[in-house]
């Protein structure tokens, strides 16, 4: 960078990855890491655009040393130039935006939950994912988001299979029994149905379970149908959600996994 500025060279942009993620697991980022050891990397300093997009959490501070060893000015605009490793107030600003990423990214997924969470509840809507054995999606009217009905989308509900809605009403009948009848346990109900020919749910709709197999129907497959609180007339979301892990307890660094739970 000369004095009177500089001009880029290249542009280290991830597009796709949350800021969440560590350096090295971000894939340009990673590559900048990586060009900081080459003696012939091209470009003598590194302007970060976005402080709060670039370093979230502690990540300015697990990184910020390696520009400092491979003597590469890290230069930011809020703070009026490159950063001073020894300057105190430059270190404060910088942590500041970690913890204002942070902050952002749970506020915005805290506000997602619950917006999905009370529309499931209060206003029975179906928000996607695959609809359960006995039930069809269809089309429920114009999107309340006016951004979204602009483009076309709309809202989805759903409705009995006329296929499958009976096969349901026997497993519950079943299961239930009646007055002169004990009901029937899981393993009945899946060979009764099983003697009767009667598809089983991934065989039903071979197209959306091409990893499971077409046998027949298990008991374990009843016990989800008789456990499904959608069958009670309660939509339900979030049954499974998206819970963060840390890769390796021993080295915090590395960052989290995120895996589904139930």
């Amino acid at each position: 960078i000369e004095p009177a500025g500089g001009h880029i060279v290249t542009e280290y942009f991830d597009i796709g990855h949350s800021r969440s993620l560590p350096w090295q697991r971000r894939p340009r980022a990673n590559d900048l890491l990586q060009a900081l050891r080459d003696p012939h990397r091209g470009f003598d300093a590194v302007v970060i655009g976005e402080p709060q997009r670039t370093f979230y959490g502690n990540q300015f501070g697990n990184t910020f040393p390696v520009f400092v060893h491979f003597r590469i000015p890290l230069w930011v605009p809020e703070v009026g130039g490159p950063i001073d490793p020894d300057n105190e107030a430059h270190d404060l600003v910088m942590s500041v935006f970690g913890g204002m990423s942070k902050g952002e990214r749970n506020r915005i997924k805290i506000r997602v939950r619950t917006a999905m969470g009370s529309q499931a509840k209060l206003q029975g809507r179906y928000l996607g994912g695959r609809p359960p054995y006995g039930y069809r999606i269809t089309d429920a009217g114009t999107h309340p988001n006016p951004g979204k009905a602009a483009a076309g989308q709309l809202l989805h509900r759903l409705e009995p299979d006329p296929d499958t809605a009976l096969v349901v009403l026997r497993i519950f009948t079943m299961y239930v029994g009646t007055r002169y009848v004990d009901g029937m346990s899981d393993e009945a109900i899946a060979r009764r149905l099983d003697s009767e020919n009667v598809p089983c749910p991934s065989a039903h709709d071979a197209a959306r379970n091409p990893h499971r197999t077409k046998s027949g129907w298990q008991a374990g497959a009843v016990r989800a149908i008789l456990l499904n609180p959608r069958y009670t007339g309660h939509e339900v979301w979030n049954k499974q959600r998206k819970e963060e892990r840390l890769i390796d307890v021993d080295d915090v660094t590395l960052g989290h996994r995120t895996t589904m739970t139930r």
